[in-house]
Order: C-alpha cells, then sequence, then structure tokens
C-alpha cells in the first residue's frame, strides 16, 4: 500500500480479498481525483481503465512500474468523477466505458460514442442510430478535409482517418475506429476457462501468443496456480518467436512504404522462415491455443530445438546486411528520419508502451520490471532511443529482433525438463470470486488481462487492453507538420492493432 498511500488516503479505501498478484482496493470519489492527478503529475501511470454494471476500475503503476494496484469505485447513480477531465490520456477509455456499461464520466469534455457507431441493438448502445459522427471543427484559411476509410486497400483491418490539410500539409489528423467491435468482454462472460482462453488468443491474431499469456496469466494469478518451469520456457520462446515474425513483417512494411520494396521482400522472407518454424515446432504458424491456462499444451522436441537454432543462425546472418541496405540508402533515410517525431514528454504521459514508447525515451518493457517467468531469470538488454521518429521507430525493431534471437539462445541452452502443465485450482474458494490480473510485453507493448472467476470456475468477467490503447491517440499527433504521403509511414511505424483495440 507504501507505494500508492498518497492516493488511498489513511483509512477509507477498503483492501479487497483474493486479488492478485496485485492489490485492488475500493475507494470513495476523493481518491478516484487525487489519483487523477497523481497520472497528471507523472507519479503513476494509467495501466488499464474499464468498467462494468455498477463500477469502474482504474489500475495504476508506479512511474518505474515497481508496484501496481487496481482502484475501483461503485457507480450506484451511473456516474463516476472524469479522469479525463484531468489526464487527457483516459478520455477514449471513458468514452467506451459509456458506451458498454452505460456509466457517464462526469465533468468528462468530450461524451460522443466511441466503439458504439449507432449500429447496436436498441437499448445496447448509447449512440441514437443513424446518428452521423461530429468529427471535431477545425478552423483556418486554405484548409481541406481528405476523408480515408474505414475501408483501406489490402486487407487491413478497417478505420477512419479524417485530414484536415493545408495544401500537402497535415494541420490536423482525427481518428474514428470502433469498427471491428467484436463484443469480446460480453462473449468471454460466463465461459468457460477452455473457451475463453480460445476466445483471449483471437483478439488480435498477430498477439495470439502474447494475449494467450496475458489471459492464463490472469487466471493463474486468481487461482494461486504454480505453472511447471518447462512451460513457462516454452512460452517465453514462442513469444520470442512471435515478436520477431511482427518485427520482421513491421520493417520490411515501413520500407516499402517509401518505395523501397527491396526491404519489403527480404524481410518477407525471413519473416515467412519465422513462422515455417513455428508451425514446425509447435503445429501452428501461429501458435494460436499453444498457450494454455495452466501451461502449455504443445512440447518441444529435440528436434524442434535443432530447428530453432538453424532459424536463430540464419537470421543472424541475413541481418547485417539488411541493416547496412538500410542504413545505407540515403533515399530511404530521407523520408524516415525525422518524419513522424512522437515528444518523449507526450510517450510518457500517455503511458505508450512498445516500440513507439522506447523511440521516444520510455524505458518500460514489463518483461524486465515487473517481470514474469522466465524472464525474470534471463538477461537482456531494452534498447531505447530518444529520436522519437520513424527512422528510431525501425532501429528499436532491429535492436528488438537481435535481442530476441539472444534470449532464444538462452532459452534452448536452459530449458528445463518436467511437465507441460498443471490443474488450473478454479472454484476451491469457498465460494467466493477469484481474481487476478497479468500484464505481458508483446510485440507492440504491454498487454494487461483482468479476470473475475466465479464460484464454479467459469468466467464472471474478463477485461483484456491492448497497447494500442495509448498509441493510437498519439499516431494523430505525429503527422502534425507533416505532409500527408508521410502518414503510411507514420502508421506502419506505430502498427497500431484494430482488432486489439476495438474489442
Amino acid at each position: 500500500m507504501h507505494a500508492f498511500a498518497t492516493i488511498l488516503g489513511d483509512d477509507k479505501a477498503v483492501l479487497q480479498p483474493d486479488h492478485r498478484p496485485w492489490p485492488r482496493y475500493q475507494v470513495d470519489e476523493a481518491a478516484w481525483i487525487r489519483a487523477a492527478h497523481a497520472m497528471r503529475n507523472g507519479v503513476c501511470t494509467l495501466v488499464g481503465y474499464w468498467g462494468e454494471a455498477k463500477q469502474v476500475h482504474l489500475a495504476l503503476a508506479t512511474a518505474s512500474y515497481d508496484a501496481l494496484c487496481v482502484l475501483s469505485l461503485a457507480c450506484p447513480e451511473g456516474h463516476f468523477p472524469s479522469i479525463a477531465l484531468v489526464h487527457l490520456p483516459a478520455a477514449r477509455l471513458e468514452r467506451t466505458i459509456a458506451d458498454l456499461f452505460h456509466l457517464r464520466a462526469r465533468g468528462a469534455a468530450d461524451l460522443r460514442p466511441w466503439l458504439d457507431h449507432g449500429r447496436w441493438a436498441a437499448g445496447v448502445g448509447a449512440a441514437p442510430a443513424g446518428s452521423a459522427y461530429a468529427f471535431l471543427p477545425v478552423e483556418g484559411e486554405s484548409l481541406h478535409q481528405i476523408p480515408v476509410g474505414p475501408v483501406h486497400a489490402g486487407i487491413i483491418e478497417p478505420g477512419h482517418f479524417r485530414f484536415t490539410a493545408c495544401g500537402e500539409t497535415v494541420v490536423r489528423l482525427e481518428e474514428r475506429l470502433g469498427y471491428v467491435h467484436k463484443g469480446i468482454e460480453r462473449l468471454m462472460a460466463g465461459a468457460s476457462l477452455a473457451k475463453a482462453a480460445r476466445l483471449a488468443g483471437r483478439i488480435s491474431g498477430d498477439s495470439t501468443v502474447a494475449y494467450a499469456i496475458a489471459f492464463a496469466g490472469a487466471i493463474e494469478a486468481a487461482t494461486a496456480t504454480r505453472v511447471p518451469p518447462r512451460a513457462q520456457w516454452l512460452r517465453g520462446l514462442m513469444a520470442e518467436l512471435e515478436r520477431i515474425a511482427n518485427h520482421l513483417g513491421d520493417i520490411g512494411a515501413i520500407c516499402n512504404d517509401a518505395a523501397f520494396s527491396v526491404m519489403l521482400a527480404h524481410c518477407g522472407l525471413l519473416r515467412e522462415q519465422v513462422l515455417r518454424a513455428a508451425e514446425a515446432c509447435f503445429g501452428h504458424r501461429l501458435m494460436m491455443d499453444r498457450v494454455v491456462p495452466g501451461g502449455v499444451a504443445t512440447d518441444l522436441t529435440d528436434a524442434g530445438a535443432v530447428h530453432i537454432e538453424a532459424l536463430i543462425g540464419e537470421i543472424r546472418r541475413c541481418l547485417p546486411p539488411l541493416i547496412s541496405l538500410y542504413d545505407n540508402a540515403a533515399s530511404l533515410q530521407d523520408r524516415t528520419v525525422g518524419t513522424g517525431f512522437l515528444r518523449p514528454e507526450l510517450a510518457t504521459r500517455f503511458g505508450c508502451g512498445g516500440v513507439v514508447g522506447r523511440a521516444s525515451g520510455r524505458a518500460i518493457d514489463v518483461r524486465r520490471r515487473p517481470s514474469y517467468p522466465p524472464y525474470d531469470q534471463l538477461a537482456f538488454d531494452v534498447p531505447v532511443l530518444m529520436q522519437g521518429d520513424v527512422n528510431a521507430r525501425v532501429w528499436i525493431r532491429i535492436r528488438e529482433v537481435e535481442c530476441s534471437l539472444a534470449l532464444m539462445t538462452q532459452m534452448l541452452r536452459r530449458l528445463p525438463a518436467g511437465p507441460l502443465a498443471t490443474t488450473i485450482a478454479a472454484g476451491d474458494n469457498a465460494g467466493s470470486p477469484q481474481e487476478g490480473m497479468a500484464l505481458v510485453e508483446g510485440f507492440r507493448g504491454d498487454i494487461l488481462v483482468w479476470v473475475r472467476l466465479n464460484p464454479d470456475g467459469s468466467i464472471d468477467r474478463c477485461h483484456p487492453r491492448d497497447p494500442s490503447w495509448f498509441q493510437w491517440p498519439l499516431l494523430e499527433t505525429v503527422i502534425d507538420g507533416n505532409i500527408v504521403a508521410d502518414f503510411p509511414l507514420c502508421n506502419k511505424s506505430f502498427n497500431c492493432s484494430y482488432s486489439g483495440h476495438d474489442l
């Protein structure tokens, strides 16, 4: 409690039982408002913000992520003090809480629906059916608007971008997301652990391993389940394979958006080799459903370990020439250096994680702190840059690929023997709910999953939070002052998830 004592006050915060591994407190409005000011002043960071029928929850971390907690505020009258009124990064989360649970953030400046597009069944959403979305006005001479999306070229998911430009220079970008809202939280309610685990692995398909680990970790925390060491290390191997595949894909795609397609070809070839190795070793190219609550569903054979070692050697052989090609292409550097600059203070204020945050000086990687197995037993660097541009985000990805290769080498050499899974003791809590939370580093950044289990072991409530929630708003800021043609570069260098955000 000491890390958050100033927020909690002396005696009114009530510690809730059976919430693991970090505490949850029932607080009053005064503590809720103190938390908002603590986030605004940089004392702590917003990690999660979600609702349910009669209360809202706020997950906080200290600035260094040494300590975390959850604050819960009852809303018997259907409203609560707005955090966004004091701390702007909470704005879209409050709009989502209003859409999904009809709880109003009192004093909030922006009351527009966010996930609800006026197409939900009557009485479900907050937006009137068929109502037009009110984009924020922009005033000035010689301005014009460019609407992009929600349907895009290719197979990427839908999202709408409304540009206001003066000539070719962007003076404002406003996003509208929510087109792939799937009702994940409602689908989770009442689901068995097996069904819920499959849903978690499909929240954002490119992060299926990271989401599966986060969901399993939350269940294991809630039930005080000890996962076998071999399963923990195999999870780490799968997570790093997933990270490498996505980073390689992103590096190539960023270069392709600058008309440097040769990098896309080479990176695409390496990414394909990673996916084939995943299928050969774990039975699925994306390793979907291979992580389960209590452990893993697939073992790594000796032949599989040899396959991964060969893959590590191949990537280490091919990566230096590609780095040289990227770094020595003047036309490419002209497009990436200085483009899409994200100010470090904004990255910190929004709690922006992953590549985007670390390219702007925010040295947060939850594998390192607060950490979780097997990373708490491994040595690795967290690359950080201050330049905050597209080029910096490419270089962070390159360095993270190198780091992941080193981590996998350590894991293969130290992989323990033993069982792959253990039984989850869900429902063994004398009839009272069990609650758990996990924070896992996906390739985009930190993924949060919070769960409450029913006495029978099924899911009562599950809230997943994608790192994109704290990155999408910053994409709007980095395009200001750049030309319209640089938006694909900025967008791809962020590579936020539509699906993970839209739940």
